[in-house]
C-alpha cells in the first residue's frame, strides 16, 4: 500500500468521523442552523479540504455509486468503505466520551414508502455528485453543488417521511442502521450515478 493511498483512505474516515459526528451532535442538541444544512456544510467543507486525495465519497452509497460507473477502482471501493465506517464507529466514541445523548431515530420497519423516500433523496444527491465526477461542473464551485445536492437528497428524503439520512455510515453513527437505511441509499447512489452517465455520455 502506498502513503498516497494510506493518505485516501485517511481522508475517508476523517470526514466520515466529521459528517457523523456532526450529525450526532445536531440531533442531540439545539442549534439555529439545521442538520440538513449542517451536514450540506460539512461535505462542502471536506470536499475542498480533502477532496484532491480522495475526492471526498465519505458516504458508503456515494462510493458504491461511483464505482458502479467505473469512477473508482474495486480495491479503492472496498478500501474507501471500510475507512467510512471506522471514521462513523470513531465519531460514536467521540460522542460517548463527551457525554452526548444520542437521538435514537425511528427505524424503517422495512417500510417501502420509507425506502422509497431514502432511494430517491440519494438519486439526486448523487446525481449532483457525479456532475463532479465527471467534471461537468466548474470546479471552483463543484464542492458547493456537492453540498447543496446533499441538502437536497435530505430533504426530499425527510419530506416524504424518511429520516433523511441517505448514509449508511451516519445511519450506523446515529443508530438508525437497518436494511432499508443500508439497501435503499447504495441502490439509489447507483441509479443516480448511471442516470447522470447516461444523459452526460
Amino acid at each position: 500500500m502506498t502513503s498516497t493511498e494510506i493518505k485516501k483512505y485517511i481522508a475517508e474516515a476523517v470526514g466520515a468521523m466529521a459528517l457523523t459526528l456532526i450529525v450526532i451532535i445536531s440531533l442531540a442538541g439545539e442549534f439555529s442552523v439545521s442538520t440538513p444544512v449542517l451536514a450540506g456544510l460539512t461535505l462542502t467543507l471536506f470536499f475542498y479540504t480533502i477532496g484532491h486525495l480522495s475526492g471526498t465519497h465519505i458516504n458508503p452509497a456515494i462510493t458504491i455509486g461511483a464505482w458502479s460507473i467505473k469512477k473508482i477502482s474495486n480495491k479503492d471501493a472496498i478500501a474507501y468503505i471500510v475507512a467510512q465506517f471506522f471514521g462513523s464507529a470513531i465519531a460514536i466514541i467521540t460522542a460517548t466520551a463527551c457525554s452526548i445523548e444520542f437521538t435514537k431515530l425511528t427505524l424503517s420497519n422495512n417500510s417501502l414508502v420509507i425506502g422509497f423516500a431514502e432511494l430517491l433523496g440519494t438519486a439526486f444527491f448523487a446525481f449532483g455528485v457525479a456532475s463532479a465526477l465527471y467534471s461537468r461542473t466548474p470546479k471552483d464551485i463543484a464542492g458547493m453543488i456537492i453540498g447543496f445536492s446533499l441538502f437536497f437528497g435530505i430533504a426530499i428524503s425527510t419530506l416524504l417521511g424518511a429520516n433523511g439520512i441517505i448514509n449508511p455510515a451516519v445511519a450506523f453513527g446515529v443508530k438508525s442502521f437497518d436494511l432499508i437505511y443500508v439497501l435503499a441509499p447504495v441502490l439509489g447512489a447507483v441509479a443516480g450515478m448511471q442516470a447522470y452517465k447516461y444523459l452526460s455520455e
